[in-house]
């Protein structure tokens, strides 16, 4: 018999200790190369209305994140889910989906006509959590400018 987290998804509005910790153990598992997040970007991250930051807990610990970035253009709203991670440590218990789903039920009742994402091919178990959760690979070519490679 497995036994299976009781998972609970939270809009993160108060930056608290707790929660400076979860992404200094968190955002490593997602990049080596981001800097680490303290607590006075993680308010100014909440404080945009542009962001909804969604938190994964198992009883008191967070085990997970995601970011919902909601905006409007002249075509529409839109919606882009980033930072999606859960903690190695949390297992395959559903909460990637559980994030993903509350962030595109989230998108859906702000009137975005879509919900985009992107991952790395080579996160493999992201993209199959992604079509899972109902999302199709686009036939589209990504750009990035990075004044690094720009020079």
């Amino acid at each position: 018999m497995v036994a299976v987290m009781a998972i609970a998804i939270e809009e993160l509005r108060e930056v608290t200790d707790d929660v400076v910790e979860a992404f200094a153990r968190l955002v490593p598992q997602l990049s080596t190369s981001a800097s680490p997040v303290d607590a006075t970007a993680l308010r100014e991250i909440v404080a945009s209305p542009a962001v909804t930051v969604l938190l994964a807990r198992s009883g008191d610990a967070i085990i997970g994140s995601l970011s919902l970035v909601v905006f409007r253009i002249p075509t529409g709203t839109r919606a882009w889910i980033e930072d999606v991670v859960v903690d190695a440590a949390a297992g395959r218990q559903g909460t990637g989906s559980a994030l993903v789903r509350e962030a595109v039920n989230r998108a859906m009742k702000a009137g975005a006509r879509s919900v985009d994402l992107t991952t790395r091919p080579a996160r493999v178990a992201a993209g199959n959590l992604y079509e899972r959760a109902g999302f199709v690979q686009r036939d589209t070519r990504v750009y990035r400018y990075s004044p690094a490679a720009a020079s």
